[in-house]
């Protein structure tokens, strides 16, 4: 069965609908497409910066082009040749978050095909978005320096000049040199590593290659005090897994993470294709790290957070693997539709751990996100309650971020496996998308049309086309509310007991809890235990007195595991301010904004100076795009 995309060149994997231009970026993204990017960096640790070069392949897609846009933002522009000459170049004004473009004159006019090389000499500046600088003091050592990038949505322009949307795919290779004895990552392949002569002890050069073309976000960086240690592998397959981090978190990283993850890369290729980036590898960062993991290609970045002693948080690293098929084999063609990126990756995920655990696992993991996505729901501006967003003009993305991409999509997904026969038929499809697109930028429209065409050719087509016209299509992809349009029912069997907890807690508000044990909770996982204080939450504001002596029989709010600990909170700082100075302590170490930015929002309710102060004293602790971020949250101002 052959399928041909609509508007999108499987070559390039750019989309040339005008209907669906990334308005994100600045650059000329639909006139001339990167191919390659050849990077040189040097780290100047003392300034806070690197600088060196970065080298464009272009392939030109129009007939008698003379101009090139690139996004670049709080750049320092050195020079710009093509040929080994310089040529005519200049910087717009800036357009608030979107940065300025970059306006290179071509020598001469390109016609439709033509490629041309541009070397543009730079630095980045201390106003780099994309960069977290960490002090010694800030990592687990103390020792030494530490940086980490996070690019994802349009903050690659900090980092280099380029065309920053997930319209465009390119492979790209870099040599980074390094002081201070220091390990340099990227996400990419190592292909070598050097000492560097004539600079002093400790200098090296980094060489990677990337050789699967990648859009702009996942372009990355991290430098700092690194070890790895590879995990076990599998015979046969033509990759290899491992972690990197800071080697006092060494011994806790790989015991929590080498049982799964070469596992969950093969699951997830029995239900797709064959993984294509040659190694897996885990870096888990500083925990400054704003979100729970980023699936830069190669080597995801993953907050410590998740090294919670219980393996209980591995299928984070299930949904960063999944990313591999969806996001970085295919991509939204632009922000708009960036639950193609998501929502695929989260039933992916799900479908990982239903092979792993079982498929009750998967009904609970489904239970967790409904109800996060309904507390996102609950504060978010309609336009972004909405599947496919419909972003304003130079609109940050970063402003549409919730669990909607990810908890509406994945559900949507389930639907529609339900819908159209189960399993059996809709993991095959699966597999057909996958093969169809991977490589390529798509938009929703693309997607859909592919499913209709997959499902019109299945030997029960005439039926299953029949139930894809009933589906209300417009509600799904375009509708508001604070909830799911279907009421789509899971599987409770694992939730039962943690509902009928929290009901006998709710009915426990008088102060009685003498019937309560620290037994309770003793035979529930730690996902189950998320799901109690996720309905508890659900009812009535509980008095303190009860707060105080739940947390007290089953220590929930002195856990280790995070997931545990901020639903404590979001059930303890409803009740009173009892807890407010508890939950500041907790959260001046929480970079991942799905911790720190809901905490900060429920202790500004209760104890707002508390809430600002708190935050202001810490704030240099969090990456620019979580300090951005809880900045507006609280209405208070930071340097970004």
């Amino acid at each position: 069965m052959s399928f041909s995309p609509h508007f999108t060149s499987s070559s390039t994997g750019v989309t040339t609908s005008p209907f669906d231009k990334d308005l994100a970026t600045l650059s000329n993204y639909l006139e001339i497409v990167t191919k390659h990017i050849k990077i040189d960096w040097e780290i100047d640790w003392d300034q806070k910066t690197f600088g060196g070069y970065a080298e464009l392949t272009m392939e030109s897609r129009v007939e008698g082009l003379g101009e090139v846009r690139l996004d670049s933002s709080f750049l320092d522009i050195k020079d710009v040749q093509i040929g080994g000459k310089g040529v005519e170049h200049s910087l717009d004004n800036r357009v608030d978050v979107m940065g300025e473009a970059l306006r290179i004159k071509l020598p001469r006019s390109l016609n439709k095909g033509e490629s041309t090389t541009i070397k543009i000499t730079y630095n980045t500046t201390p106003q780099c978005t994309a960069v977290g600088w960490l002090e010694p003091a800030q990592t687990k050592s103390g020792k030494h320096p530490y940086l980490y990038s996070q690019a994802q949505a349009i903050h690659a322009r900090s980092m280099l000049p380029c065309q920053d949307t997930p319209a465009v795919k390119a492979t790209y290779e870099a040599k980074v040199r390094s002081g201070r004895g220091l390990e340099v990552l990227l996400s990419g392949q190592r292909r070598g590593v050097r000492d560097v002569q004539g600079r002093g002890e400790g200098w090296r050069e980094f060489a990677y290659e990337q050789p699967v073309g990648i859009p702009s976000y996942l372009i990355a960086i991290a430098a700092g005090e690194l070890n790895h240690k590879s995990f076990e592998n599998l015979a046969g397959r033509n990759w290899s897994t491992g972690c990197w981090t800071e080697p006092l978190n060494m011994d806790k990283a790989f015991w929590e993470f080498h049982k799964d993850t070469a596992n969950f890369v093969k699951t997830a290729e029995d239900l797709t294709s064959p993984y294509k980036f040659g190694v897996y590898d885990i870096l888990f960062l500083p925990e400054s790290f704003p979100y729970g993991g980023m699936e830069n290609s190669c080597l995801t970045f993953a907050t410590p957070t998740i090294i919670a002693g219980d393996r209980s948080q591995v299928d984070v690293v299930a949904h960063e693997i999944s990313h591999s098929w969806f996001g970085n084999g295919i991509g939204c063609a632009s922000w708009c539709h960036f639950w193609l990126n998501e929502g695929w990756t989260t039933y992916l995920e799900r479908l990982i751990m239903r092979e792993t655990h079982g498929e009750l696992d998967r009904q609970l993991s489904y239970i967790v996100g409904r109800r996060g996505l309904v507390g996102d729901l609950e504060r978010l501006n309609p336009r972004f309650q909405k599947l496919v967003i419909e972003y304003k003009e130079h609109e940050d993305p970063d402003e549409g971020y919730s669990q909607v991409p990810y908890e509406k999509g994945a559900n949507f997904l389930l639907y529609l496996e339900r819908t159209l026969g189960g399993l059996e038929n809709f993991i095959p499809y699966m597999k057909d998308y996958v093969k169809t697109f991977e490589g390529t930028s798509i938009t929703t429209e693309q997607w859909r049309e592919h499913l209709f065409h997959y499902f019109k050719q299945h030997q029960d087509g005439e039926e299953l086309t029949r139930r894809l016209g009933k589906v209300d299509w417009d509600e799904w992809l375009h509708g508001t509310g604070l909830d799911l349009c279907v009421d789509i029912q899971y599987d409770d069997t694992l939730s039962k007991a943690c509902y009928d907890l929290a009901a006998r807690w709710d009915k426990a508000r008088d102060g009685d809890v003498s019937a309560f044990t620290k037994d309770d909770i003793k035979d529930f996982s730690s996902t189950q235990t998320v799901v109690f204080l996720d309905k508890l939450e659900t009812y009535d504001t509980l008095p303190p007195k009860v707060v105080a002596a739940l947390d007290k029989l089953y220590g929930v709010g002195s856990t280790g595991n995070a997931e545990i600990g901020l639903r404590f909170f979001e059930v303890a700082l409803k009740s009173g301010p009892e807890y407010a100075e508890a939950a500041a302590a907790w959260v001046i170490n929480k970079g991942r904004m799905k911790f720190c930015r809901p905490v900060f929002r429920l202790l500004n309710e209760q104890k707002p100076e508390l809430a600002k102060s708190t935050f202001l004293k810490h704030a240099n602790f969090y990456h620019p795009i979580a300090r951005k971020m809880i900045a507006k949250d609280l209405g208070v101002k930071v340097d970004a």
